[in-house]
């Protein structure tokens, strides 16, 4: 029987829901599961350990605290940019989620979350930063 282990390449249907029960994120929804590496870094250690055991075919839900999950609000992740740095082809307007370009070049999206004047406030935390979420998993492929 697959286990998934420390460096198992895992194959899952995922649904991550807040509090209130909605749902924030699902690969039901996009018709196709998501595929990632144990110990890759792509999931933070918690969420690991919680899929560590998990069999084939498994279906499993478990609670993280913000922590363990996406991580806490970070006020050094908040930016203010000038208006000038904003185009017609993304707009300077609260709620707006904007592609800025990382010091690696990577995009990094940001969520413009005041426009003052010519001041505007942009969020690089998670959007899911600071909130508990519930992952319900279904494990669909092991390789180890």
């Amino acid at each position: 029987m697959s286990v998934i282990t420390e460096s198992s390449d895992v194959l899952m249907h995922f649904a991550i829901k807040l509090e209130d029960g909605s749902v924030a994120d699902s690969t039901q929804s996009m018709g196709k599961p998501a595929k990632f590496t144990m110990g890759d870094g792509s999931l933070t250690d918690n969420f690991e350990k919680c899929l560590l055991g998990l069999t084939l075919g498994q279906k499993s839900s478990f609670d993280l605290a913000p922590e363990d999950a996406f991580g806490l609000p970070n006020p050094d992740n908040i930016h203010h940019v000038d208006r000038t740095k904003f185009g017609t082809d993304a707009p300077a307007e609260v709620g707006n989620i904007i592609a800025f370009a990382g010091p690696d070049g990577s995009d990094i999206p940001g969520i413009i979350t005041e426009v003052l004047g010519d001041s505007v406030t942009v969020d690089f935390n998670h959007p899911l930063a600071g909130q508990r979420v519930t992952f319900d998993v279904e494990v669909v492929a092991i390789e180890n």
